[in-house]
């Protein structure tokens, strides 16, 4: 059997079929979330008081909410072809970020709503979360997602001592 050379393979056939590091991105970023929501409703509380952590803590669910409607919108997508993905990552952001609109509008008018920390919480949230983030990628296509833990030195000593043996 021979393969065909001279084949013109389309970017609308083609899809991913290795494992989604997208959902372990995502937990990440939940992770440090939540390491940080105490810092950050602290905050909230010392200056807007109890509606201030309401709209804090309201404002990071929307945060994390968002970032995992994008993960599953690659991982699913990705699956199916890559230019679904990127056609879906392309209104995709438009419609999350209605969503978040839609979120922040419904409730405005609410008792236990402040404006301000309910803003900067959904700003700083996205853009603190995604740098602190970057830390953890890796930029390797053979490690994709997330860096590889680093084994200690006990662990590694143990493991080549093994292999001698």
């Amino acid at each position: 059997m021979t393969l065909d050379t001279n084949a013109k393979i389309s970017i609308l056939s083609m899809r991913d079929t290795g494992p989604a590091p997208e959902a372990a991105l995502v937990r990440d970023i939940i992770k440090h979330g939540l390491i940080a929501a105490p810092v950050l409703m602290a905050g909230c509380a010392a200056i807007w008081g109890v509606n201030g952590v309401y709209s804090g803590a309201y404002a990071l669910a929307i945060v994390f909410g968002n970032f995992a409607l994008a993960a599953a919108l690659v991982a699913y997508t990705a699956r199916i072809s890559y230019a679904l993905m990127m056609a879906s990552m392309m209104f995709g952001y438009l419609f999350r970020l209605a969503l978040v609109a839609v979120a922040v509008f419904v409730v405005r008018q609410s008792s236990w709503v402040e404006l301000i920390p309910l803003g900067l919480t959904i700003i700083l949230a996205h853009l603190g979360l995604l740098f602190w983030e970057l830390r953890y990628v890796s930029l390797s296509l053979a490690y994709p997602g997330l860096k590889p833990k680093k084994q200690s030195k006990d662990k590694s000593t143990q493991q080549s001592e093994s292999a001698t043996r």
